[in-house]
């Protein structure tokens, strides 16, 4: 089995792309002190959304915004429960998660009138190629041998998620904006006390997080399955908070964690095209997560151990 070919690499790219939108909105929640687990749930729900608006309206574009709103209007709603309510923001994100796993269903049988037989087999393949979300060839860059064929001829969003990656890190370090996040994600009491509307903020930085969770949603059943399927977003949503955590909470780290769970994934499609039992295969993209998490949990706790000795 060639493992080391232009379209491995290929799908790498192509496979990291949904879990690097999460992962930056894991990034900026982080950096607010948010730590938001309805990723998954906010994706899956956008997903839907996204695909039967492109579906009805003939048109990617609003499929894609529609997309990015449900994202933006559920993470509100999560905040509400949060910031105002004062429920317990891990119990909210996991209520969100359950709605887009299970409710979700109720609504394609609503919205569709499509039953299917049995909930666990709901599929609406309703994206078409000329509503799919387009591909780019670069040029100059697709005339390159080799680097053309890994680099060219990816989603909109695909190069959108890379470009974001260096939009982030310039919103949470060069912006006034990124400054209140950071103050309130480290002292919220103190952020007060110079005049940060804490709450203003918080729902801004959760807000911004929806949007990114929701165009990775759209990104999912727009082009990456072309349509949209029962728990279709498979973890991802998880698999980014992990990815947060691997690259540290920074944007550029948190890329290339989210690059590695893309490799991990491609690897499992790869062997299983072999013929080796899916069963086998499937577990692959979660246990390099739990690896890498170890692996960066023991470099931090070496770093904190570094720290203390250069302190006595």
């Amino acid at each position: 089995m060639r493992l080391l070919t232009t379209d491995f690499f290929f799908s790498i790219i192509r496979i990291a792309t949904p879990i690097l939108f999460a992962t930056l909105a894991a990034v900026i929640g982080e950096k607010g002190g948010i730590s938001n687990i309805g990723l998954e749930g906010i994706m899956m729900m956008s997903a839907l959304f996204g695909s039967l608006s492109a579906f009805w309206s003939k048109s990617w574009v609003i499929g894609l915004l529609v997309a990015m709103g449900v994202g933006l209007a559920e993470a509100l709603l999560m905040g509400v429960f949060a910031f105002k309510l004062k429920t317990n923001i891990i119990l909210v994100g996991t209520a969100v998660n359950m709605i887009g796993s299970g409710g979700t269903i109720f609504l394609v049988k609503i919205i569709t009138n499509n039953t299917m037989g049995s909930a666990l087999t709901s599929t609406t393949s309703l994206i078409t190629k000329n509503l799919q979300i387009p591909s780019i060839q670069i040029p100059l860059i697709r005339d390159i041998p080799v680097i053309g064929k890994i680099l060219s001829g990816h989603s909109l969003l695909t190069y959108l998620a890379f470009l974001l990656v260096w939009l982030t890190a310039v919103l949470l370090y060069k912006t006034p904006l990124g400054l209140n996040i950071r103050s309130i994600g480290e002292n919220p009491n103190a952020a007060a006390s110079v005049g940060v509307s804490v709450s203003k903020v918080r729902f801004i930085t959760i807000g911004i997080g929806g949007i990114l969770a929701g165009m990775g949603g759209a990104y999912m059943s727009m082009y990456y399955a072309m349509g949209w399927s029962l728990d279709m977003v498979a973890g991802r949503g998880f698999i980014a908070l992990a990815a947060q955590s691997m690259g540290g909470g920074e944007p550029l780290g948190s890329m290339l964690a989210a690059l590695v769970f893309g490799f991990a994934q491609a690897l499992g499609i790869k062997v299983s095209a072999t013929g080796v039992d899916s069963n086998l295969v499937a577990p692959i993209p979660y246990v390099v997560t739990i690896i890498s998490l170890v692996i960066f949990a023991l470099n931090q706790r070496r770093k904190e151990r570094r720290r203390y000795k250069a302190a006595v």
